[in-house]
């Protein structure tokens, strides 16, 4: 619809969107929002983060997580699996989602890691992950990784489950040898890393990936893509009949590889930021739909361990779920991004994508998952101030204009003025349904 916003009302009951339309023609309600000058967007939906909880709980939980997700306007976040422990079994799987349930203030799903035996796939498929994730550069578990074969028999097995296969493609191979030979000659600076996880990596390991895709044929995410020219590789994938998707973070559409040492310990995160050439060309292919999501890979850490002057030694991650939406809403003001694109990219294609048939859209029937927005209002990105644990950012002190005033979740008010109105326990977790 090009970006077209309408003044209307939603009448929600039940958890669900009963009625949308002009006041006058809205059925009896007995509660009011009063909404006006603020814009309802479908909740968000992040399909990559890291809320660690267990052995990692002191970098982040599930309450603080969702606490992080409703407050940046995400009403459902999707966890990853390489936790301690990691998720690779329908065991590890059910222990995750009891912790969850009661912790969690928003919608939680789970990917699951990819193993090698068939039938941990089967037993774990059944709980409803929304895939199964297999990280080339640190592999997840157990996972024989180096085993070409092993990993085409795990994705074909994806496949005929119906369920999406997510993919980290950095090339182990690549960057072990690089930081090796850094290492070895004294070199620990960021510029080192950036060396270390070249484009190379990424686009050897992508071609590895749309080979086992296409002799698999499972449907395949590709996560935090961060080289433009993985994109022709993409395309051209799919033109010859592959189920290829794929999601940019912010932190590789916003940051740039030429900022000072420190800025960059804080933005080190793997694959780690390009150039501006490349991240332009990324912002081109979100705003033209050739990216299909926009996931924060929200991963926090303890802020000790990020400034750690040994670079091998920083763990890599940013916290981005307080900060994607405000900063996605300000290029939407600068006219850089069509609003709806931002919904489709945030909301719709995360929901279809992975099996979420009830949201990431406003329409009647579905869940009264809402996010009112301020278009207008400015706010200045404080990380002392942020509901995750992980408190700092590389986008500190940047003003943004728009920003999140009201989560709702099942129509209840869960996030208003950035203060948690939910309680600890009240989320929900949920499952994939597979057509």
């Amino acid at each position: 619809m090009g970006g077209v916003l309408v003044e209307c009302g939603i009448v929600i009951e039940d958890g669900r969107i009963k009625k949308i339309g002009k006041e006058s023609t809205l059925p009896p309600f007995d509660e009011k929002v009063d909404a006006k000058g603020l814009v309802s967007l479908p909740g968000l939906i992040d399909v990559h983060v890291h809320l660690r909880d267990m052995k990692l709980a002191y970098k982040e939980d599930f309450y603080t997580g969702t606490c992080a997700a409703v407050a940046g306007g995400f009403t459902t976040v999707i966890d990853m699996p390489n936790t301690i422990p990691a998720t690779d079994s329908a065991e590890r799987l059910k222990e995750k989602m009891e912790i969850a349930r009661s912790k969690a203030v928003a919608n939680v799903g789970f990917h699951a890691a990819l193993t090698a035996d068939m039938d941990e796939i089967e037993e774990m498929s059944k709980l409803g992950p929304l895939s199964f994730k297999l990280n080339l550069h640190k592999p997840i578990g157990e996972f024989p990784a180096e085993d070409e074969e092993a990993i085409v028999n795990s994705m074909a097995k994806c496949a005929s489950l119906k369920i999406p296969v997510s993919v980290h493609a950095e090339d182990r191979e690549t960057i072990e040898k690089l930081q090796s030979t850094l290492e070895k000659d004294g070199k620990r600076s960021t510029r080192d890393y950036l060396k270390a996880h070249g484009a190379e990596a990424e686009l050897k390991a992508v071609e590895k990936v749309l080979g086992w895709a296409r002799e698999s044929r499972a449907t395949v995410h590709i996560c935090h893509l961060s080289v433009a020219e993985s994109l022709r590789m993409i395309s051209s994938a799919r033109g010859r009949g592959s189920s290829l998707t794929c999601e940019v973070t912010p932190h590789h559409l916003f940051l740039t590889s030429g900022q000072p040492e420190h800025h960059m310990r804080m933005a080190t995160t793997a694959p780690p930021v390009r150039d501006f050439e490349n991240a332009s060309r990324l912002w081109m292919a979100l705003r033209n739909g050739e990216i299909d999501i926009v996931a924060s890979d929200h991963a926090p850490h303890n802020l000790e361990e990020k400034q750690n002057p040994d670079i091998w030694k920083v763990p890599p991650g940013i916290p981005g779920l307080e900060t994607t939406l405000p900063l996605l809403l300000a290029r939407v003001n600068q006219g850089q991004l069509r609003i709806d694109r931002l919904v489709e990219a945030l909301a719709q294609k995360p929901a279809s994508i992975f099996g979420l048939p009830n949201k990431g859209v406003l329409a009647e029937g579905a869940d009264a998952d809402i996010v009112l927005v301020d278009l207008k209002a400015e706010v200045k990105i404080d990380e002392r101030n942020f509901h995750s644990k992980a408190k700092y950012s590389p986008f500190n002190g940047l003003i943004c204009r728009g920003k999140p005033v009201k989560t709702f979740i099942s129509g209840q008010l869960v996030m208003e003025g950035g203060e948690i109105k939910a309680k600890q326990g009240s989320g929900s977790v949920i499952k994939a349904v597979r057509k």
